[in-house]
């Protein structure tokens, strides 16, 4: 994650004082809550030092201060809800003078400026570059740069430079595992390698020195957008809209005229655009696109997916001004979605009593991955028609065979549960019953019916609910599925999952047994169409062969989207599903 720098000198008495403003803190997020701080009034802090920590709706992070000096007065206390731009402390401008001033002087050689004003107006500091160079009679240094959101270190997995070879600006250097994925991370800088200062396998932070080249030098931006942009990578958002007004002024036009000219002007303020979670520009391994690296540079800027771009230069070679037209598209739909009427069934929350009047009560702010689940749920429940379907399944059997073959899964390394064979058979009903493992376009008037089956098991974290999706189920036999659904539950366990992790998912398992119950009306993970449920199986009387005998019996409960799935249909899917738990060879036979 990319921290700017957010300060200003103010006047107080005769003291001169900089106050720290909370930085951008990614794309779309805009607060967060504050868990921690690691300052105090008289404490002395440095550029760099972490002075925070702070809960969005993504991760938590730490901080950097972009300030030297002694904290002065501490506005913001934990569990403060605090915006971006919002004022956190402030330190001894007379201290803070004498550490901001030679990074100005620093700054200003390589047109990057950092600027102090007490003019609220003023336009933010640009970031330094991300490859840091040494004085002039040295080797230039590359440094690590920022790798993405909340993304401060990685594990080496190859180098591809040696001393001696030859870079390039844009070329890729060397391939970094972080917690998302594994990226390749390419040069600022060009000239001859003279010294690597990391070996493969070792853990690396941002902003630590790779290596340094021998004559050297930075790669320059060019005049036009040094002008009207900043020199850090730019959230979605607001590049994207940078990047629009950049093409209207070439066009000579205002935003108004560029509009159709039957749209309605929004607000500035309430300007965003659709968030994409877990796609990072540059993070995938793809082939690589025409374009050359100043356009690339652009791209980053201002938060264009240069894959999504359409070239129309020679060989489809991609160019500046493709950059900037695609992204006034993105700006233009992102209009039209901003001023489209609320869909039917959407109603405003009633406001709440105040529950003061009767007693004691305590406020806690709804953080994180629950604000995210809320959120989530309630457009299900607003969107789906639901319908929950029960019904019973015999698997005294079943567990005779699963504890027969555990060893052989904890030997590949995972655990034969119900859950992991619940994962096959499901996918042997969808393929059955294709009408689950599908979605409703209702603009469109589709029905949407994948030709790949993904399915999520929701899982249950300190931080609330989640659910990875394992891939590809129908193709993977149970032990296979067992290894990874324990892969999975690990991730989730030490706070790994990433997004990519819970996406693209066709259906939806979720299991209780482990707590208890006897069923329940699970909510449809939409825009899937079906989830079931799992709750604890018990001993139970069963009669048979004219007498009672003690069977093991294990509770389904099904949702479903009933726009799209009759009663009957959910019926005898649930059925199917039943019988295939308490006969497993129909598996074979059918599945």
């Amino acid at each position: 994650m990319h921290f700017g720098r957010c300060d200003k000198i103010s006047q107080k008495g005769t003291d001169a004082l900089i106050e720290f403003k909370l930085p951008e803190l990614g794309e779309n997020i805009e607060q967060g809550d504050l868990v921690r701080l690691m300052i105090a009034p008289g404490a002395t802090v440095s550029v760099g030092q972490s002075v925070m920590e702070l809960e969005t709706d993504k991760a938590v992070v730490e901080v950097p201060s972009s300030v030297s000096g002694t904290v002065q007065e501490i506005r913001v206390k934990e569990g403060d809800k605090i915006k971006v731009g919002q004022v956190i402390f402030t330190v001894d401008g007379t201290e803070a003078k004498a550490s901001v001033e030679p990074a100005a002087r620093a700054a200003a050689a390589t047109s990057a400026p950092v600027q102090l004003s007490a003019s609220p107006a003023a336009a933010p500091p640009a970031s330094a570059p991300a490859a840091a160079i040494s004085a002039a009679s040295g080797p230039s240094e590359f440094k690590l740069p920022e790798l993405g959101e909340n993304i401060s270190q990685g594990d080496l997995v190859r180098l591809m430079i040696a001393p001696g070879t030859k870079v390039s600006e844009g070329q890729p250097v060397m391939e970094l595992e972080t917690d998302k994925a594994v990226i390749e991370v390419p040069s600022s800088i060009t000239g001859i390698v003279k010294e690597v200062k990391v070996k493969e396998g070792e853990k690396i932070k941002v902003g630590q020195v790779i290596f340094t080249l021998e004559g050297g030098s930075p790669a320059q931006p060019e005049p036009t957008r040094a002008r009207n942009a900043p020199v850090e990578y730019v959230t979605g958002q607001h590049g994207a809209r940078l990047a629009f007004q950049a093409a209207i002024r070439a066009e000579g036009k205002t935003e108004e005229q560029a509009l159709p000219p039957d749209q309605p002007q929004p607000a500035p303020p309430v300007f965003s655009m659709p968030v994409q979670l877990g796609k990072v520009a540059g993070t995938e391994h793809r082939q690589p696109v025409p374009a050359a690296p100043h356009v690339r540079r652009l791209a980053r800027e201002v938060g264009v997916d240069i894959y999504d771009v359409k070239g129309t230069g020679p060989g489809g070679r991609i160019l500046e001004d493709d950059v900037k037209a695609h992204a006034k598209v993105l700006v233009s739909a992102a209009f039209t979605a901003a001023q489209a009427p609320p869909r039917a069934g959407h109603f405003a929350q009633p406001q709440l009593p105040d529950f003061a009047k009767w007693g004691k009560v305590e406020h806690v702010s709804m953080r994180g991955v629950r604000r995210k689940t809320a959120e989530h749920l309630a457009e299900a429940w607003n969107t789906v028609p639901h319908v929950t379907q029960h019904d019973r399944a015999d698997i005294t059997e079943l567990e005779q065979l699963r504890a027969r073959f555990a060893p052989k899964a904890q030997e590949a390394g995972g655990k034969m549960t119900v859950t992991a064979i619940a994962l096959k058979v499901c996918a042997a009903a969808l393929k059955v019953f294709p009408q689950f493992n599908a979605s409703i376009d209702v603009e469109k008037e589709e029905i949407i019916y994948k030709q790949y089956i993904h399915i999520g098991v929701a899982a249950d974290t300190d931080r609330g609910l989640l659910v990875p999706v394992i891939r590809d189920v129908d193709k993977k036999n149970i032990v296979e599925l067992a290894v990874e659904l324990s892969q999975f539950s690990k991730k989730a366990r030490d706070k790994k999952l990433t997004p990519a992790d819970m996406e693209g998912g066709t259906f939806t398992i979720t299991n209780l047994g482990g707590i208890g119950g006897i069923g329940f009306t699970p909510i449809v993970n939409y825009p899937e169409v079906a989830i079931l449920g799992l709750s604890r199986s018990r001993m139970e009387p069963e009669w048979i062969n004219g007498k009672f005998e003690p069977r093991l019996i294990l509770p389904l409960s099904l949702s479903y989207d009933h726009r799209l799935i009759d009663g009957a249909d959910a019926a005898r899917f649930l059925r199917w599903i039943a019988e295939a738990f308490e006969q497993p060879f129909l598996l074979s036979v059918q599945g």
